[in-house]
């Protein structure tokens, strides 16, 4: 029950968050700098996997150690470092080999990609805490 409460309440956290980061600020800079080349859309079934995913490993290297240890600020900072890197390794990659990729849109989606973790992975620790049995 634990590990449901821990998935869940991290994954809530993550998409809220990301839903709100997405539509403000990381859609219009992206459309600014590449214009055409971005769907009308996103491919929903793509994201669909990437969060399933992602929560999972942020659960599995980042969360679950954490709340074994019980040290919820041990999932900020490992959930910041591994959202930097997951971030890191996409906006790298693209700015090395697409055109039209900005330094901006690399520094602010590394950022964003560390904090978002963090915060979601420490959020999902907290309420497995609070909640779990």
């Amino acid at each position: 029950m634990t590990a449901l409460i821990l998935y869940l309440a991290t994954a809530l956290v993550f998409l809220v968050l990301d839903a709100l980061m997405l539509n403000l600020v990381l859609a219009p800079m992206f459309r600014a700098q590449l214009g055409a080349t971005m769907l009308a859309s996103p491919r929903l079934g793509a994201a669909v996997v990437f969060y399933l995913f992602y929560i999972a490993g942020v659960l599995w290297l980042v969360s679950l150690p954490a709340l074994r240890d019980g040290v919820p600020v041990q999932a900020l900072i490992n959930g910041a470092i591994l959202g930097a890197v997951a971030y890191g390794t996409y906006e790298f990659t693209n700015f090395a080999t697409l055109r039209g990729w900005s330094w901006q849109m690399v520094i602010t989606d590394v950022i964003w990609g560390a904090v978002l973790t963090g915060v979601s992975a420490w959020a999902g620790v907290m309420a497995a805490r609070a909640w779990g049995s």
